[in-house]
């Protein structure tokens, strides 16, 4: 995969490309097109190398002056995205870290299948509430973000109840140096290694482990993201946190989570993997 903030403006290429083969399909230039809108006759040079953000409004226009009103949906949905798509860690925390855990809660409760790929910490809904404190800890101190951290875990640790209620399914897949790296102190390690046991035991829970040392194949080693249903990804990045809508996009990251999964155990393998861990902590 590409670097996100690239893809973002991959993105905003894309559709400018999108609105200038409409505009051609319909037999207009562009300085007709912006007569006809009213507009700078720049501006649709800037809107078709995506170096100006289309409006709703700019979009209607479009698809109006060059007879393509059928698109004009479809087109509003791809720009919102687009949008929303890439929003800096900074931006998202500046009113807390309570907040950030909360906002999710819509999508968890309406989502069935969670399919989650962490590279970096063992998965929020796994997480024990010492664990969680100690990332929150980190999070809150590297980005100098309000301190309340204390109701952040407790939201979190509200939001596993998931788990167990609700026609909820999740599979996790984690690379076994996530398991290896400490988190807080070997204590706090510790017991997170032991509920991660207890916790992958549970109906709706599939965790599997990528084993360090074999061959990868195509299942390259990628940012941490999570899959809700088919309908939405979410990655998280060392800056900021990437939104993912657009279908084409989506099946990407499916693709990417299919071929980690063929490498990762279960079971009793995944077991075993999580033992040596807690063992290596002695």
């Amino acid at each position: 995969m590409s670097s996100p903030s690239s893809s973002v403006q991959q993105a905003r290429h894309a559709l400018g490309q999108r609105l200038r083969e409409i505009r051609k399909d319909a037999g207009l230039t562009a300085r007709e097109l912006a007569r006809r809108a009213g507009w700078h006759e720049s501006k649709c040079s800037r809107l078709e190398h995506g170096r100006t953000p289309p409006s709703d409004a700019d979009l209607r226009a479009w698809t109006l002056h060059c007879d393509a009103q059928d698109q004009t949906a479809d087109l509003i949905a791809t720009a919102r995205g687009i949008e929303g798509m890439y929003v800096e860690w900074r931006r998202m925390e500046r009113a807390g870290l309570k907040q950030v855990q909360e906002s999710v809660a819509p999508l968890f409760e309406r989502t069935r299948v969670f399919r989650v790929y962490q590279s970096w910490v063992i998965p929020g809904l796994l997480q024990t509430e010492a664990y969680t404190e100690a990332v929150l800890n980190t999070v809150a101190e590297l980005r100098d973000v309000p301190d309340d951290v204390a109701a952040a875990v407790a939201v979190r640790m509200e939001r596993q109840r998931v788990l167990r209620s609700g026609n909820h399914r999740f599979a996790m897949l984690i690379e076994e140096w996530v398991l290896r790296t400490i988190i807080g102190d070997t204590e706090v390690m510790a017991g997170q290694l032991g509920h991660l046991i207890a916790v992958a035991s549970l109906p709706a829970v599939s965790l599997g482990v990528i084993p360090l040392g074999i061959s990868r194949g195509a299942a390259w080693p990628v940012e941490s993201f999570t899959l809700y249903d088919d309908a939405q990804v979410n990655a998280e990045l060392v800056s900021a946190h990437l939104t993912v809508t657009q279908p084409r996009e989506i099946e990407e990251y499916a693709r990417s989570f299919a071929n980690l999964s063929q490498v990762a155990v279960y079971g009793s393998r995944a077991r075993a993997l999580i033992t040596a861990a807690i063992g290596a902590l002695a």
